[in-house]
């Protein structure tokens, strides 16, 4: 047996999801007639409370989106430097907006209020860029999927308040920090003025991302959508999917968490591990001991069957998703060494 937990992206459609894409009735998304596309965007912002949603190809491209609009050239973006928008959109906050980005060193990821104050440019400085966008990331990947503390983002939505500045939320898998913590998605849609959710991730769906906003705002993001070559056709059969996860695969995450704490909880106890990041959701990350090399464990396991991934010199990860199940859990505990 295969056990792939390199990501939450390897995930394939289940039965039911699948019949429920065969059954999709479709238009062509671009003429704005593919009634399956609609009702998934519908369904979305009626979620989050905002007023319209936009169906994408990757969570890339609605964050890429998100900042094209908000920023014009010369403008600033604040992140974390953990951030996907900045390691992993292939440098598109300079090419899409032309905008430059002030990278911070927050906790695992997560920004505090202090540190974005501080980053904020004085408007009035000729010498430094226009500071536009606050970006943030919940949960955190590089960051071992770590949680933000809701009441620090109501802060940092006051400090973006008092300076003019758009606020935007990578969610990619904002449904597994929503899976455990007292927050709604309503409670992030009333806080950010754009957020991104991932369907292919921790929801299973063989792809598509959502960007919501307000009308203006996904009104402009279909427009450069439209230039990135982003158009859908006919888009109801993976809209289908989306709306199958939405409907049944959010409120399983938990189980994807409570593996994930297994995991880590048996790498705690191996004499080849120097530590393990809390795990908080699904993404399990540990530091390799005596500056050995990830890579080595990496090949180890898949030896074995096992495929994670390294995530620095030292560093392995594993994460847990739709498609990994207790049978296989036990298979890959039993399958970790007791030293490397």
């Amino acid at each position: 047996m295969q056990i792939d937990l390199r990501s939450d992206t390897v995930t394939k459609p289940t039965p039911e999801m699948l019949a429920a894409m065969l059954a999709a009735e479709v238009g062509d998304d671009v003429f704005g007639d593919d009634p399956t596309v609609i009702a998934l965007e519908k369904k979305a912002a009626a979620l989050f409370g905002m007023e319209e949603a936009l169906f994408c190809v990757s969570g890339t491209m609605s964050n890429q989106l998100a900042v094209r609009v908000h920023c014009a050239p010369g403008n600033e973006v604040i992140c974390d430097s953990l951030s996907h928008v900045y390691l992993y959109e292939g440098g598109g906050i300079a090419l899409n907006a032309f905008s430059s980005v002030r990278t911070l060193q927050g906790d695992r990821g997560r920004l505090s209020v202090d540190q974005i104050g501080e980053a904020i440019n004085n408007p009035r400085d000729v010498h430094q860029p226009l500071t536009r966008l606050v970006s943030l990331e919940n949960t955190v990947n590089k960051g071992g999927g770590s949680l933000y503390d809701f009441g620090e983002i109501l802060k940092i939505r006051e400090v973006c308040d008092q300076h003019g500045l758009a606020l935007h939320l990578d969610g990619a898998r904002l449904f597994n920090a929503l899976a455990e913590t007292a927050q709604t998605a309503a409670d992030y849609g009333h806080v950010f003025d754009s957020i991104s959710v991932c369907l292919s991730k921790g929801l299973g769906c063989p792809v598509g991302s959502l960007l919501l906003g307000d009308a203006d705002l996904i009104q402009k993001a279909r427009r450069f959508r439209k230039v990135m070559g982003g158009g859908w056709r006919q888009a109801g059969y993976l809209a289908a999917a989306g709306i199958y996860a939405l409907d049944h695969h959010v409120e399983r995450l938990s189980d994807d968490h409570r593996r994930a704490k297994a995991i880590g909880r048996a790498l705690e106890g191996r004499s080849f591990v120097k530590s393990v990041y809390p795990i908080e959701t699904n993404i399990v990350i540990f530091e390799m001991a005596d500056e050995k090399p990830a890579a080595g464990f990496v090949k180890m396991m898949g030896e074995r069957g096992i495929h994670c991934v390294t995530f620095g010199k030292y560093l392995v990860r594993f994460v847990t998703h739709l498609g990994f199940d207790d049978q296989q859990l036990e298979i890959l505990l039993d399958s970790l060494p007791e030293e490397c």
